[in-house]
């Protein structure tokens, strides 16, 4: 087991001495373990792909994207290249 460093962790934290204890560490073939195998990231990924944490985030990325590139091709006809 981890064990951080109090430095970053203010006095008042309510869960201060939990935190301080870091993660817990697990043997490759204990009980835990063995029930719980890590997932491979791969399918961990299938899993979170569907859920959009910002709403609306991607669409505004590819707007700017598409702006961006039509002010490119502005910028081109401009210099005359």
């Amino acid at each position: 087991m981890e064990r951080k460093t109090d430095a970053a962790v203010p006095e008042g934290f309510r869960y201060r001495e939990v935190y301080l204890k870091g993660r817990p560490g697990h043997g490759r073939y204990d009980d835990f373990s063995v029930r719980h195998p890590r997932m491979d990231v791969g399918h961990r990924a299938k899993i979170f792909a569907p859920f959009d944490a910002l709403r609306g985030f991607s669409a505004a990325i590819l707007e700017k994207k598409a702006e961006s590139e039509r002010e490119g091709e502005r910028t081109e006809e401009e210099d005359g290249f």
